[in-house]
């Protein structure tokens, strides 16, 4: 595999992932960065939840939460076949196929069905679709729970506010990315 991205730590340390052809993965020192401010904070390694990786590419966000968390069961979507079928790759390397659902699906066609039951949802839209992210984000502040989590990453030049409903509890720039952590609050 002549792939440079890798899982950050847990039991997965150091596994190299699978890319699509085409792919602009998170760098690894930014993915270490962004799960490092994550943290024990917003879950016990010991919790349940379920994790989307609603813009998946390689998987890699969703699979880092497999490798640290144990208890975490992840959800991957992805618009290209050439992702899915990546994802189900890496998730096949790692013998953990049976802790994740995939499907080839556009993101905003699946919020109906994955928003309400997602306690973190990561959202990694093409930096030249910005639009596609942000009407993401827009159509599950509709429909997640109070209290969920919800990742953003955007390109750190084009930046687009959440929208109401969103606490921001960290918001940290990386090379081009721009990393807002936020939780779902009442209104």
């Amino acid at each position: 595999m002549d792939s440079k991205l890798q899982i950050i730590s847990g039991r997965f340390h150091g596994r190299k992932l699978y890319l699509p052809d085409g792919a602009r993965p998170t760098q690894n020192r930014a993915r270490a960065a962004l799960f490092n401010m994550i943290g024990a904070n917003l879950f016990n390694p010991c919790d349940e939840f379920v994790v989307w990786d609603a813009f998946a590419g390689s998987g890699a966000f969703g699979i880092e939460c497999l490798s640290r968390y144990p208890n975490a069961r992840a959800i991957f979507t992805d618009v290209s076949l050439k992702s899915i079928e990546t994802v189900r790759k890496n998730l096949a390397l790692l013998n953990i196929g049976a802790s994740a659902t995939t499907e080839l699906v556009d993101a905003n066609m699946a919020v109906k069905k994955y928003a309400g039951v997602a306690d973190l949802i990561f959202v990694d839209a093409p930096y030249d679709a910005a639009d596609l992210g942000a009407s993401f984000v827009r159509a599950v502040t509709r429909r997640v729970r109070t209290r969920t989590f919800l990742v953003w990453e955007q390109e750190s030049t084009n930046f687009t506010p959440p929208p109401h409903g969103w606490e921001i509890l960290r918001d940290k720039t990386y090379g081009r990315a721009r990393f807002l952590i936020m939780q779902r609050c009442d209104e």
